[in-house]
């Protein structure tokens, strides 16, 4: 099965080699963003990221199968996938554990004031700080339960915090102590302490969080978004951070990417911002190959 494998994930040769023994014929382009110069009328599978926001899917002629490097179904024309009876599968469950970890990070980083300790430490300051808040008791709010949400949801349970999850399907959760319907989004955000986005961005989506949902919010709650920047209108948030709200907002997704330098969230002491970076970590290449092999397989036996 001719094979398009992308820059998008790092290869090593062995790599290589187990994709040709389980039936691919692999050509490889470094570079997703470049316009193609090879005939791409003959390719049955593509391992890609952004690929398609690049290059015409419609000119895959014989695609049949495509694997994302990413969590999200996002940069792909899904009504084209479905139309055309393409089989495709995301990077389930790879990044997942990564991204929880950066998402308590930075709570932490909120409720125990890094930034202070730091800034002093630059300026060899030795100076205790009283105000600092623990997560034992904490309501937490996760937008969006699945693996992400769920594995945030797995290691703030471990520090005492109370759970709630909001999703669309309305079904037992693990770590989740109670489950809000996406009608009952602003219920459960006006009891929380901590609102955490792993929501998938989608027409429904798509600034989920704007100035109206701010409002319903506590003023001294924390905002964490490791979802898609899309799901928080960026000028709304800045407004409303002008004016005093939120105690700490994480932001490693943002509308526009990279974020302008002219962006007023880099000016904000109470705002943490990483470059799309939460999802990195030592084990995600294994972790991501394993599953591409699997669903390549399976797809390749029929």
């Amino acid at each position: 099965m001719k094979t398009l494998i992308t820059g998008a994930f790092k290869y090593s040769k062995e790599q290589i080699e187990k994709l040709n023994s389980i039936g691919c014929e692999t050509v490889f382009i470094q570079d997703e963003r470049e316009k193609l110069d090879i005939d791409v009328s003959n390719i049955e599978a593509v391992i890609c990221n952004g690929l398609f926001l690049y290059n015409d899917i419609s000119k895959f002629k014989s695609l049949k199968f495509i694997q994302l490097t990413s969590a999200g179904f996002d940069r792909v024309d899904m009504e084209y996938i479905k139309n055309n009876n393409i089989e495709i599968h995301n990077a389930k469950g790879v990044y997942s554990a990564p991204m929880a970890e950066w998402v308590v990070l930075k709570i932490l980083e909120i409720y125990k004031n890094t930034k202070f300790f730091v800034k002093n430490q630059d300026n060899k300051v030795w100076e205790k700080k009283r105000d600092l808040l623990e997560l034992t008791d904490k309501t937490v709010t996760i937008v969006g339960c699945g693996n992400v949400g769920i594995e945030v949801a797995k290691r703030l349970k471990a520090f005492g915090c109370k759970i709630n999850g909001v999703a669309r399907r309305q079904v037992k959760y693990d770590y989740i102590d109670k489950v809000y319907s996406m009608e009952e989004l602003n219920q459960a955000l006006k009891i929380s302490d901590i609102v955490v986005l792993t929501i998938a961005l989608n027409e429904d989506t798509k600034y989920l969080f704007n100035k109206e949902r701010f409002d319903v919010m506590k003023d001294e709650a924390v905002l964490v978004n490791v979802a898609r920047g899309a799901i928080v209108k960026e000028e709304d948030l800045i407004e409303v951070l002008k004016y005093g709200k939120f105690m700490g907002v994480a932001l490693d997704v943002m509308e526009n990417e990279p974020l302008c330098v002219s962006s007023e969230l880099w000016d904000f002491d109470r705002v943490l911002v990483t470059p799309h970076n939460s999802f990195v970590s030592d084990k995600t290449g294994s972790r991501l190959f394993g599953v591409m092999c699997e669903n390549l397989e399976k797809f390749i036996r029929g």
